[in-house]
């Protein structure tokens, strides 16, 4: 005699999943602001018109949340669970990706979301 399987619709596997920086560890997640996927990073590196200059205005390395402003005057909002915040104190020079939402500090590279 087979026991029918309990299986878990995708909603509720999704609504479950919890990013490991939640908790204190390393980014397990790509989705926006957390982990820099390879491929992200070689498609901004692929594509130099789509970066923007900037200087950061503010940063809270709590919350990861990072506020820039652009050379043309724009402010632009961000967050980062990667650490872009500890790295990008105010008045740092950056970078950001327009089309694939890379903010660069340097040399380093962060996911970001807007």
């Amino acid at each position: 005699m087979n026991t029918p399987q309990t299986r878990l619709s995708p909603l509720e596997v999704r609504e479950r999943a919890a990013c490991m920086c939640d908790h204190g560890d390393v980014c397990s997640s790509f989705a926006p602001g957390h982990a820099l996927h390879l491929i992200q990073a070689r498609m901004a590196s692929a594509t130099p018109l789509s970066w923007v200059d900037g200087v950061v205005e503010a940063a809270d390395a709590a919350s990861g949340r990072i506020r820039m402003r652009t050379l043309d005057g724009e402010l632009i909002s961000l967050w980062s669970a990667g650490g872009a915040a500890l790295e990008a104190p105010a008045g740092t020079p950056v970078a950001l990706h327009g089309a694939y939402d890379v903010l660069a500090v340097g040399r380093v590279l962060y996911n970001v979301a807007r």
